[in-house]
């Protein structure tokens, strides 16, 4: 048994984690989605990595162990600055469609190494906040570029919930260490449809932060939606490996 703590991304919050609780439980796994600060709504302070960071960080110090951390889209990032906090308590750490990205390195930066021209992903769509501080992505263009490959049904009521994003809590880059994060074993479940994540940029990141599990899913950002049962027995599989059971290594879905 684990803890598996589930880290939302960017104008999302924990309901994008619902499909995988039944999942989690059913093997013998204690999810928990916390909802990360800067999602929704804010004050007049910036919000930093270091204070998302933190707060997750304050809610695993009250589990047992093992811990996996898992993060979706810029949820990477956090999840990846927390085992780099706390690795003695870390069991693992697996991203879906997330930003596994070298020490110093934002998304901006990944991009333009790749030559991809901006706007990439939803960057395209974003609507200012009324305090020019946050982003909104309108529901149409999150149905057509994270959710595409989900039922209608799915789709719409999922960008129907997105939410207002500080930008300071999502224009993010990670520092970590090969001594404690890069220590820590990793899955990276990779979206081939992916419209915001491009699947491009999540096999650079692979390269570039080398030693990751890779599952493969053919889904848009969101497999939580489109490829659940792939998705689950991906996360479940880890959970399992790197808590200490005996069984079989993760493989790849397609």
């Amino acid at each position: 048994m684990s803890h598996v703590v589930l880290v939302h991304g960017a104008w999302a919050g924990p309901w994008v984690w619902d499909t995988m609780l039944g999942p989690l439980r059913a093997a013998g796994h204690v999810p928990h989605a916390p909802a990360l600060p800067g999602a929704g709504s804010w004050g007049d302070d910036d919000i930093t990595l270091d204070d998302v960071a933190a707060h997750v960080a304050d809610h695993i110090r009250g589990l047992g162990e093992p811990v996996v951390l898992v993060g979706h889209s810029g949820g990477g990032i956090v999840v990846t600055r927390v085992a780099e906090m706390m690795t003695e308590k870390v069991a693992g750490v697996a991203y879906v469609a997330g930003m596994m990205l070298p020490s110093g390195t934002d998304f901006g930066i990944l991009c333009d190494s790749l030559g991809l021209a901006a706007p990439v992903g939803i960057s395209a769509w974003l609507r200012p906040t009324a305090d020019g501080r946050g982003t909104v992505v309108p529901p149409e263009a999150g149905a057509a570029v994270f959710f595409h490959e989900a039922t209608v049904a799915d789709a719409i009521g999922a960008a129907r919930r997105l939410v207002p994003q500080l930008e300071t809590a999502r224009l993010m880059a990670p520092t970590w260490t090969d001594r404690r994060f890069g220590s820590v074993p990793r899955l990276y479940v990779e979206a081939t449809l992916d419209r915001s994540v491009p699947l491009v940029t999540q096999r650079e990141m692979q390269r570039l932060v080398p030693g990751a599990q890779v599952v493969t899913v053919v889904s848009d950002h969101a497999p939580q939606l489109s490829a659940r049962d792939e998705l689950a027995e991906a996360l479940t599989g880890f959970a399992d490996r790197v808590a200490g059971r005996t069984g079989p290594e993760v493989a790849s879905a397609t």
